[in-house]
């Protein structure tokens, strides 16, 4: 079985070049993406997952806020609750600096988190903490609560931007503050 970080060295290959089409705006179409990553259209859940698996590899989210299908000739707006992904497993290879975190997606898309896909957390309205990975384009993954707590079973001491200390995670050289040091 081959590991996520080694999934997350070929993630991306073969998506098609989203970011570099511009075709006009077709309107909107009535399919959200709820916050458990599920796919509803008309208020009927998508359950071919190979439909949903398609319509992933061409999503687009602009400047402007919006989240879009996006193919050479055609772009329609969609809604998202939270995010388009949702992490749902994580593995670590290494430790300390050198430790590396690689996040799998609802929709099999993998990661190492660092430089180039960076975690963020987000307090919610509820005051819970909302944690993401960036996964491509202006797209995030919403890390489900399970892996959130994978995550936070690795947190070491450390310090944010501001000099204060934190618990976090390092991956791929980078420090990720997770929240205050109790």
């Amino acid at each position: 079985m081959q590991s996520l970080i080694e999934a997350a060295g070929e993630s991306g290959q073969g998506l098609p070049p989203v970011e570099k089409w511009e075709p006009d705006n077709c309107g909107e179409m009535d399919l959200v993406i709820r916050r458990d990553g599920s796919w509803w259209h008309e208020g009927t859940r998508i359950t071919r997952e190979r439909l949903v698996r398609l319509f992933s590899r061409v999503l687009r989210k602009d400047d402007d806020g919006k989240t879009y299908l996006v193919t050479p000739v055609e772009k329609i707006e969609i809604q998202v609750e939270v995010a388009p992904f949702v992490a749902i497993r994580l593995d670590v290879e290494g430790e300390g600096r050198d430790q590396k975190i690689a996040f799998l997606t609802n929709l099999d898309d993998a990661v190492i988190a660092g430089p180039d896909h960076p975690l963020r957390i987000k307090t919610g309205d509820d005051g819970e903490p909302e944690p993401y990975v960036h996964v491509r384009g202006n797209l995030d993954a919403l890390i489900n609560r399970a892996t959130f707590y994978d995550l936070a079973e690795l947190a070491v001491e450390g310090e944010d931007e501001a000099g204060k200390p934190v618990m976090g995670v390092w991956s791929a050289g980078v420090f990720f503050p997770l929240g205050p040091k109790a």
